[in-house]
């Protein structure tokens, strides 16, 4: 069983994603964000970074106590090593997954946390801030458009991990002010994504517990 520590956040969704995708069981602990559950010792205990999502694996493969995951990139990973879904077999495989779950975390992630940001909740108005992540979320949607040109999914064939870290940030397209019409390929993967059923699945887990999708 794994207890996903969970709010509502493109974070959130990936794991959630995950799970559905593989089967594999959970059950959702929420920490509510704007109540500030995420700094409670309990939560820090499992996730000293103070940020969500995090799991607890209470049948680790080692069969040793149970064992805490943080951040949602390695969460990702671990579970997906741990089912044997999701994530290519073989060496090139594995290392295009792994090179494309790190953009997420570092590039398109962080800079549509901070578009949002700046745009929307910062008390001042800062156009250099909004100028600057606008344009590098722009670009960072033409680097994906362009990888998905000439395959289905990020990483190639097959649907992994990949695609699950960076479609839940592809979601708030409209707040980011993207047009999907201007990255087709874009725009055919995240569709395609979209009707999966554990897509659909993951994401109605969401309105149970707050109808505020921070980011986190």
């Amino acid at each position: 069983m794994i207890e996903l520590y969970y709010w509502p956040t493109p974070n959130g969704h990936k794991i959630t994603m995950f799970l559905e995708e593989s089967g594999l069981a959970y059950r959702i602990v929420p920490v509510n964000l704007s109540a500030g559950e995420q700094f409670s010792p309990e939560f820090l205990a499992i996730s000293p970074n103070n940020r969500m999502p995090a799991i607890v694996d209470h049948a680790p493969a080692d069969a040793g106590p149970a064992l805490p995951v943080f951040e949602s990139g390695a969460i990702l990973w671990y579970l997906a090593n741990k089912t044997g879904q999701l994530l290519p077999t073989d060496l090139r495989g594995q290392t295009e997954t792994l090179q494309w779950l790190f953009w997420q975390a570092a590039g398109l992630g962080p800079s549509v946390s901070q578009r949002l940001h700046f745009a929307q909740y910062a008390p001042e108005r800062l156009p250099y801030a909004i100028d600057r992540f606008t344009r590098e979320t722009e670009r960072l949607y033409g680097v994906l458009d362009q990888r998905l040109a000439d395959r289905p999914y990020i990483a190639g064939e097959h649907y992994t991990v990949a695609d699950i870290a960076v479609y839940p940030w592809v979601v708030p397209q409209e707040r980011q002010r993207q047009d999907l019409n201007a990255f087709v390929h874009v725009k055919r993967w995240f569709t395609a994504i979209a009707a999966r059923p554990a897509t659909v699945r993951a994401y109605a887990c969401a309105p149970q517990f707050s109808a505020h999708r921070a980011l986190s």
